[in-house]
């Protein structure tokens, strides 16, 4: 009798261990639509691959987004196409998306915003989206991985006295003149790089800034943040004035950072970094 009890004990056990390992498989087996560049590429960072079964036109990384179904623009998403989908939970960000945003909620979609100020914002944000797809051990470790290399780059400017630290313009856009202020995800790579940005006491974190005001405060290093080719880059130069600034002087112009390391809130803000950083110090 004590064996036979010992038995259905035992069984039972493991018929409720069995269940639990199926419930968790089905609660990970979400589908995903992502209408974000930035949360794309967080969800793929987390393996979320096979989950992701919708992304936007503006979703081009890793290649693999590529070839995920669209679901319209960034700022334009086709509401119905989404719907078609039957996501159990929509990742947006803010500012543009917001009208959409609203319109999903009303439609009682689960949607998530991320829509990070600075890098801390950015690991927050990392980690609700792992504890809502069900990879909270993977947002850890990218997490992790991501200040353990950022580390790599702070530590070696920890030292340097503000006097020898390299002043920094950003132009984001040239006609009309464009910069990132505080604020602004570029304001606290440039710093956190060991740089000084010009613009950073400007009000707004993205804002117009005149020719003059670049001449006046004289950068030693400037970055193009957007795609130029090598004519665009040399224009520069020839901008009334601007032969008098010692980054043009000395040719410190760099357009070959790719804009999207340095203006997405994800993980590759770390490559980000650490190619400002050598452009500051080379």
């Amino acid at each position: 009798m004590k064996k036979l009890l010992l038995f259905i004990i035992l069984v039972s056990v493991f018929i409720c261990f069995n269940q639990s390992d199926l419930l968790s498989a089905d609660a990970q087996k979400q589908r995903i639509v992502s209408l974000a560049p930035s949360t794309t590429e967080i969800l793929f960072a987390l393996g979320l691959d096979e989950e992701i079964v919708g992304v936007s036109s503006f979703c081009d990384y890793p290649l693999k987004a590529l070839e995920k179904e669209k679901v319209g623009t960034f700022s334009q998403p086709n509401i119905e196409k989404i719907l078609s989908l039957r996501p159990d939970i929509v990742f947006c960000t803010g500012l543009e998306q917001m009208p959409v945003i609203r319109k999903l909620k009303q439609l009682k979609l689960k949607v998530y915003v991320s829509d990070p100020k600075n890098v801390e914002e950015t690991f927050e944000s990392i980690m609700e989206m792992g504890v809502l797809t069900y990879r909270e051990k993977e947002a850890e470790d990218l997490v992790s991985r991501m200040k353990r290399d950022m580390e790599g780059v702070t530590s070696k400017v920890k030292s340097f006295p503000k006097e020898d630290r390299v002043r920094v313009f950003v132009e984001l856009w040239n006609n009309p003149l464009m910069t990132t202020g505080r604020g602004s995800f570029m304001d606290e790579l440039i710093a956190l790089a060991g740089g000084i940005n010009i613009a950073h006491d400007t009000e707004r974190p993205y804002s117009y800034f005149s020719p003059e005001q670049v001449l006046d405060r004289d950068p030693e290093c400037i970055i193009l943040a957007y795609m130029v080719n090598e004519e665009a880059a040399r224009s520069v130069k020839e901008r009334l004035g601007w032969k008098k600034i010692s980054a043009v002087r000395n040719n410190r112009i760099y357009n070959d950072i790719d804009p999207d390391i340095l203006l997405r809130p994800g993980p590759r803000l770390v490559e980000g970094l650490n190619e400002l950083h050598k452009r500051l110090y080379p």
